[in-house]
């Protein structure tokens, strides 16, 4: 962990609603002038599509979850190497053509010819110099594990993040919402969104799951209506039909301010010591209230 250079992880599953905190992080950093190196979980896959879909056909549990998929060693090298000096090695994985070409340019510019195309990833470059803070989004920012194995020495991401945030909704509203993103974004059918989920099980609990145990602050998504089967659901659960329970592993190490928070979010109110409930359509702001003095101390330290 570093105060001169602060590493920020947002974790959470695929479908999980990561993208909407990283919303709130760019707000607050476009309003309070924070130059912040964003890096993408999907860059440290360790296999691009093709090879994946390869070796899902032959390894049944072979997922984007697990230690076989991903370079969990490269990811902790940038987090280490950021917190000791701002530098380190960063790449991207390319969604989709229009990224190939943006990324193709881009390089191209720096000198730096790259023939990647979607589905492939750009080549490693250095992050960008006189950075305030890294942050990372994906799904492995607090992962670890320590015990080496035939195939890795031994990982630990989750010792260089300086602040570590989970977001983990009820897990029949993280899968109803990756059916419904995977049909309208990737043209999934819902049954090949199921057999995903059913394959990559062993690592969601392995790999996934344990992280919400090592974060800082955890925002769950709970749906106050019936989503008893997710696998039929024909919407998603509006942000008014839902709570959000925030809980905060140590208050006293962010110096939170519950009275503050219950005064300024309408409607919420504290379920346990740590634990602040807020309406769902109150997520961005209750977000931006905890998260603005924690970021603009952050920066304060780093002098």
């Amino acid at each position: 962990m570093s105060k001169k250079h602060p590493v920020i992880a947002v974790t959470g599953s695929s479908g999980a609603g990561t993208t909407f905190v990283k919303r709130a992080f760019e707000n607050i950093f476009r309003r309070e002038k924070i130059n912040a190196a964003v890096i993408e979980g999907d860059s440290f896959h360790s296999v691009t599509r093709k090879e994946f879909k390869r070796r899902s056909n032959v390894e049944p549990n072979f997922s984007h979850f697990g230690p076989e998929a991903n370079d969990f060693e490269a990811l902790e090298n940038l987090f280490r190497q950021y917190g000791e000096n701002g530098s380190g090695k960063k790449r991207y994985y390319l969604h989709n053509d229009e990224e190939a070409t943006y990324h193709q340019k881009r390089l191209a510019g720096k000198g730096v010819t790259c023939t990647a195309g979607s589905g492939e990833f750009t080549p490693w470059e250095e992050v960008e110099p006189n950075t305030d803070i890294l942050f990372y989004e994906g799904l492995h920012g607090l992962v670890c594990d320590t015990t080496p194995d035939q195939l890795h020495g031994g990982y630990d991401v989750a010792r260089y993040v300086d602040l570590g945030i989970g977001v983990v909704p009820s897990v029949n509203l993280e899968w109803i919402q990756k059916i419904h993103r995977d049909k309208a974004e990737r043209g999934y059918a819902p049954e090949a969104t199921v057999a995903t989920i059913m394959r990559r099980m062993p690592d969601y609990i392995d790999h996934i799951t344990p992280q919400f145990s090592r974060t800082h602050i955890n925002f769950q998504r709970v749906p106050t209506v019936d989503t008893s089967n997710p696998f039929i659901a024909r919407d998603i659960p509006t942000a008014d039909e839902s709570f959000v329970v925030i809980r905060f592993a140590n208050p006293k190490q962010f110096d939170v301010d519950f009275p503050y928070l219950l005064s300024m979010i309408q409607n919420s109110f504290m379920s346990r010591r740590n634990s602040i409930v807020v309406p769902g359509g109150k997520m961005l702001l209750a977000m931006e209230l905890i998260f603005n003095p924690i970021i603009i101390n952050m920066i304060e330290n780093r002098s």
